[in-house]
């Protein structure tokens, strides 16, 4: 049985400088550590968390010396919280690719989700603040769980609210490289269909082009062409969910090992040279932080090259 702190009670807190700017939801997934998200966006919605007395949406942005009321919540003790394996924090240790004292970069390994949830007790995040126990670490965006490469996260609350806004402003430069299926004829060209996200029964999340989304705009240039697949570099103006996937998909091209938006027969002929994942890699990320612009690259993993190579000599 989970140990947990007894007797809670209502708790006010005041907001400090450093948090202004930053998303009430995302203050409360620091502040409550072990609480289920879905457990906080209720809270949210019903009103039990109020912001100087009165009820907020969960994108409402803080201000210094705001006034937060939290419910009475019994939280998980430190002791009762899932300890990640260590073969995976050395696995995360390994995939840094940059780190200061503002923001950190990883090189994100397929198949781990950023966050828990949905049957997982520990994700990205949940591992790296076991690996940096310091006072702040967030994600600032996030990747799908089968994407690899450049993910980043805010080790203060300032470089949060920079990377939040240049995401906003549509400033930070993001590219992967994601091998469809099929000879792309098209050159480079840009896809802007909207797109929006839906939740079936079961709980899946499926995202359709349909006119009453959201905007969305991709650029693709070709990089590699063979006669079955091409090697793309996609570049994203907005970032919606599965944005690349369903664009390229809706372009006749869908991402090779895509088993949501793909082709089965492009599928099983890539496994056939080896793929055994979505092709999707983020390899980099620019953005300016402050006075400084931080520039990162992640390489492909040697499975995707191992692929890469298979096409070129066959």
């Amino acid at each position: 049985m989970t140990n947990l702190e007894s007797r809670p009670a209502v708790r006010t807190v005041q907001i400090a400088t450093e948090y202004t700017g930053q998303r009430i939801d995302n203050y409360l997934f620091h502040t409550l550590k072990g609480v289920p998200k879905s457990l906080i966006y209720r809270i949210l919605r019903t009103g039990e968390v109020r912001v100087n007395g009165g009820r907020i949406r969960p994108t409402y942005r803080l201000q210094a010396g705001d006034q937060i009321r939290l419910p009475p919540l019994r939280l998980p003790t430190q002791e009762s919280l899932t300890k990640p394996p260590s073969s995976l924090l050395r696995q995360l240790e390994h995939a840094i690719l940059l780190e200061d004292a503002e923001v950190l970069v990883l090189n994100k390994p397929t198949g781990i989700a950023v966050h828990k949830g949905s049957g997982l007790p520990f994700g990205v995040i949940e591992a790296l603040r076991a690996l940096r126990p310091g006072p702040y670490l967030e994600l600032a965006h996030r990747l799908d769980r089968d994407t690899s490469g450049c993910l980043v996260l805010a080790k203060t609350p300032q470089a949060l609210a920079a990377v939040h806004k240049a995401l906003r402003a549509g400033t930070m430069d993001k590219r992967y490289l994601a091998l469809v299926c099929g000879r792309w004829e098209k050159g480079t060209c840009n896809v802007s269909l909207p797109l929006r996200k839906n939740v079936l029964r079961s709980g899946e999340r499926r995202v359709e082009v349909l006119f009453d989304g959201k905007q969305s705009h991709t650029r693709f240039k070709p990089i590699s062409l063979w006669q079955r697949a091409t090697l793309l570099e996609a570049t994203l103006h907005t970032g919606r969910t599965h944005q690349i996937r369903v664009h390229a998909a809706h372009s006749g091209h869908p991402v090779a090992g895509d088993d949501k938006y793909g082709d089965s027969h492009c599928n099983q002929s890539m496994r056939r040279l080896g793929l055994r994942r979505l092709f999707l890699h983020a390899h980099s990320i620019m953005f300016t932080l402050g006075k400084r612009e931080v520039c990162v690259s992640a390489p492909l993993t040697q499975d995707l090259k191992d692929v890469v190579e298979q096409l070129e000599t066959n």
